[in-house]
């Protein structure tokens, strides 16, 4: 009797050379779907399936993953994994993976044509040649050297598109909060703090961010506004984070002179769209990766990936479950949780600008791999950063990029605990610290060190840390704060470096506080060092 085949669906038309990767294999009964599917077909489609391969185009949603009992990965032949709901897929079982860095260089390409587009006006010039004219005086450009050009986001591509526009001559700011100075320097960019101050400076402003709660919006009439009046606008990253009808307002009234578009709110942009209407728009259907180099990379690798899975149980690229067999995963998973909550807790305590992270691994952590739990600590730190979208794959480069140096030590020095972790965070001339530990064999994560004073904190839902006067009736005072206000304490961590010194104080609440019992807490002359955090 034959071996069942493993049944590989592939949509959005992936690059052939991929295809045809898996084709060689007799394990694999592959179907190239090439037409667009609604939900309702791929919920058919999908119920054989043992993995799928997608561009941007195909959303496999919760629906979606459902209806495919055998499913066991999903590979996105790009990097975003917008279009696929990864936390039912993590619950589910099904492993979610990527082509991370295929489209790096065609995407900061267009976005240099695109600039160019607008500064020499070449489309408009196009269509008029096109339609039997010589109209020379109506498409007067500018040069790009000398102009200053905005960059938001210097992440991968965001960097790529600096070095070139360095290389035009172009003076470059860019607004990332969590880039390092560094990094920035050695990219020869100016790093602003403000993003009003940047939008105020330039003559070009291109985006470079993911799309998140955070960025939906985040150019909109308010930020356009904002920038000189007469500059261009390019939006090559996620439609979204260019409010659409407050940008052909702004080119109307002439704040803003163009914009040149590659993603939309909507795609495929509607025909009766009135952004195909605005001359001063030069639009392209999302060509990002359109490159016959980046499909046909970003195809291979995924292909790859696939096929290593399904065929070894190797993982690789995976942006929801870290690279290991199951037997060290076992071992190693406690840890992973431990480390993202620490990674969590580091960054909401210490200051945006972080230069250097220090990981401590002492006792029974020391025995097993420290990689994965260095990405976990790493995917809480960064994910608490607007934008940031962290995972196991690119957690070690989203912090290189950043110039984000991570150390990471083992070490024998005895400690009252089986196994812990430490991770210090250093910036802007400040250090902070925080530990944990497993409690039990339920393997239950504790915080048992702060800033080298001990502490015993449960490390879930909302967390408000402060320093206090170390006097009676004072924790009697900052509950009946936090009870004007509605908020009530679950649990409590104190420690006090001396009698009559200074308390730290550390609460587990029920919910988040109102700002006004914040802003109480802040002014409260006994009390200082208020933060809250939440996980």
């Amino acid at each position: 009797m034959a071996a069942t085949r493993e049944k590989i669906l592939v949509f959005d038309r992936v690059s052939p050379k991929g295809v045809e990767i898996l084709r060689r294999y007799p394990e694999f009964e592959v179907e190239v779907i090439e037409r667009r599917c609604p939900e309702e077909e791929l919920v058919s489609l999908v119920q054989e399936a043992t993995a799928i391969i997608v561009r941007s185009e195909t959303k496999i949603t919760r629906r979606v993953l459902e209806s495919a009992p055998k499913l066991k990965i999903v590979g996105r032949a790009g990097v975003g994994v917008d279009n696929i709901d990864v936390e039912t897929a993590t619950k589910q079982g099904v492993v979610v993976v990527n082509a991370p860095g295929g489209n790096t260089i065609s995407t900061a390409e267009l976005t240099i044509a695109m600039m160019m587009s607008l500064a020499r006006k070449i489309p408009m010039a196009h269509a008029s040649m096109k339609a039997g004219e010589w109209n020379r005086k109506a498409f007067k450009g500018i040069e790009l050297r000398g102009k200053t050009l905005g960059i938001l986001g210097l992440g991968r591509i965001g960097s790529e598109v600096a070095k070139r526009a360095v290389a035009l001559g172009m003076r470059v700011l860019a607004y990332d909060p969590y880039l390092s100075r560094q990094r920035a320097k050695a990219l020869q960019v100016e790093l602003l703090d403000s993003l009003d101050h940047l939008l105020e400076q330039v003559d070009f402003l291109t985006i470079h961010l993911p799309k998140s709660p955070e960025t939906i919006g985040l150019i909109d009439a308010k930020a356009m506004s904002k920038m000189k009046r007469g500059a261009y606008i390019i939006n090559c990253a996620r439609g979204g984070i260019v409010v659409e009808k407050d940008l052909i307002e702004a080119i109307r009234s002439g704040q803003i002179a163009g914009a040149a578009l590659d993603v939309y709110e909507t795609e495929p942009l509607p025909s009766d769209s009135p952004l195909r209407s605005i001359p001063q728009i030069v639009m392209t259907p999302h060509l990002g990766a359109s490159t016959v180099e980046a499909q046909d990379s970003v195809g291979i690798e995924i292909a790859e990936v696939v096929a290593e899975y399904l065929l070894y149980g190797t993982i690789r690229n995976s942006v929801n479950i870290p690279g290991l067999d199951a037997k060290t995963r076992e071992l190693v998973e406690p840890y992973l949780h431990l480390g993202e909550k620490l990674g969590k807790i580091l960054a909401q305590l210490a200051p945006p600008r972080v230069d250097r992270l220090i990981l401590t691994y002492g006792g029974r952590v020391k025995e097993v791999p420290e990689d994965p739990i260095t990405r976990s600590i790493l995917i809480g730190y960064l994910r608490t950063k607007p934008g940031m979208e962290a995972n196991f794959v690119n957690a070690r480069t989203q912090a290189e990029q950043l110039g984000l140096l991570v150390e990471e030590v083992k070490s024998s020095e005895e400690i009252d605990y089986h196994e812990w972790i430490h991770a210090a965070a250093e910036g802007e001339g400040t250090r902070v610290s925080v530990a944990g530990t497993l409690f039990s064999a339920r393997h239950l994560p504790r915080i048992v060190r702060l800033n080298d004073q001990p502490v015993e904190i449960v490390p879930e839902g909302v967390l408000l840390f402060l320093n206090n006067a170390d006097r009676p009736g004072m924790v009697g005072h900052i509950g009946t704060i936090l009870g004007k206000h509605g908020v009530n304490i679950a649990n409590m961590s104190l420690h006090r470096d001396r009698a009559g010194g200074k308390a730290l104080t550390v609460l587990n609440l029920d919910h988040t506080p109102p700002p006004a019992a914040i802003e109480e807490l802040i002014h409260d002359p006994d009390i200082s060092n208020v933060c809250l955090v939440k996980l």
